[in-house]
């Protein structure tokens, strides 16, 4: 049995242990320290647009954290892209609010802008106006984010940007995770680059920054007994992960580079095979990290399905992926509204998402491809 291949697997290659050496040294082994603001710093001057950055426990945390910020509330509506991982809409119901699902449009799999329009003209009709709308950059891959940002202006709505797979892809030169009121990101052991598990939230101002750690550590009023005012949280970032990211930051431009070339290794692979479609940017204004590459299959030309290709790879010890089941298909959230024409079903239907990381070695590569040959041959 050859070794595994995995999907996205952590790829150390910076100075991570340094960093980690130094806060057992200075014994610094704390949700606080010179790693964390050391990371928040790498992250802001990388983010740029005057960024402030918050680092948290997780993602999840940091979009919970996110909506606690844009004041959602028990049955107060958000509207959430339908087609993601669940940890986007699940903060939703953590508040006590209403997720409402919107389809994606084909040509970035993401928040389609139509839909989301139709979703918050309904929702005012009836007197219930969404508290906020989260969009995802899906497999690193940015929304529509001029047509997304102008509706929520329009409405007066909060914006909050799920760039878990997204840091370093840039919408018409603008890095993701930069044009919400909130954004999110992901250090998750799958990333593009990981603390073991951690996240971060990006913030416009200062104060919503401070605001964050405040809540983010356990809401602890200044006071030299523990004194309470506000509900808080235990989501702060430990300093040894934090040493991790600071080591992750100096090769990030670098990891991203393999991943868009692994996608480009795809596109090569199914170039000249009718029925098989590489996810790539619809024009110039994207440039997506390819945290992940995915294609769609279309059996009535192929002869197989996008499932035929994963049990296949299975064989070979290799892992691939469906495409994210949308959350309006899944029983947890069964009752929720959906607004779309069924894009991310057919989606979710037909995708595939192919082994991506960074680390992935030319031996490696040449296995994916003997392995994918044989299907293509069948």
């Amino acid at each position: 049995m050859q070794n595994k291949i995995w999907l996205s697997s952590p790829h150390m290659g910076g100075n991570e242990q340094k960093y980690v050496q130094e806060a057992f040294d200075t014994n610094w082994i704390a949700p606080l320290g010179p790693n964390v603001n050391g990371f928040e710093k790498d992250l802001e001057e990388y983010l740029g647009n005057d960024s402030k950055v918050a680092c948290l426990s997780s993602g999840t945390a940091a979009l919970h954290l996110a909506l606690v910020l844009a004041d959602v509330k028990l049955n107060d509506e958000v509207l959430c892209q339908s087609m993601t991982f669940s940890a986007s809409a699940n903060p939703i119901t953590y508040q006590g609010a209403k997720p409402v699902f919107v389809d994606s449009e084909l040509d970035t799999w993401n928040m389609c802008p139509i839909h989301l329009e139709n979703a918050i003209k309904e929702g005012i009709s009836k007197g219930n106006k969404p508290k906020a709308i989260i969009i995802v950059h899906l497999y690193g891959m940015p929304a529509k984010m001029d047509e997304i940002s102008a509706i929520a202006k329009k409405h007066e709505i909060v914006l909050i940007e799920d760039a878990a797979e997204a840091l370093g892809s840039t919408y018409k030169g603008q890095k993701c995770g930069t044009f919400g009121d909130y954004g999110v990101l992901s250090f998750n052991g799958n990333k593009i680059i990981t603390t073991s598990g951690g996240g971060a939230l990006v913030c416009k101002t200062e104060e919503s920054k401070q605001k964050a750690i405040f809540l983010a550590t356990q809401a602890r009023d200044n006071a030299p007994h523990y004194q309470h005012s506000e509900i808080g949280f235990n989501y702060r970032m430990s300093n040894v992960l934090a040493g991790i990211g600071r080591g992750q930051m100096e090769v990030l431009d670098k990891h991203i580079g393999l991943r868009r070339e692994m996608n480009q290794f795809y596109r090569e692979i199914f170039k000249n095979i009718e029925g098989i479609d590489v996810f790539v940017e619809p024009s110039t204004d994207y440039f997506s990290n390819h945290w992940l590459s995915c294609i769609t299959i279309d059996e009535q030309k192929t002869g197989f399905s996008s499932e035929y290709i994963r049990l296949k790879l299975l064989e070979d010890n290799i892992e691939s992926r469906p495409l994210w089941k949308p959350m309006h298909l899944q029983p947890v959230f069964k009752s929720s509204m959906y607004f779309g024409n069924l894009v991310s079903e057919k989606l979710f239907n037909n995708g595939l998402c192919l082994p991506s990381g960074s680390n992935l070695t030319s031996k490696e590569r040449e296995q994916i491809k003997e392995s994918i040959s044989l299907v293509l041959k069948r």
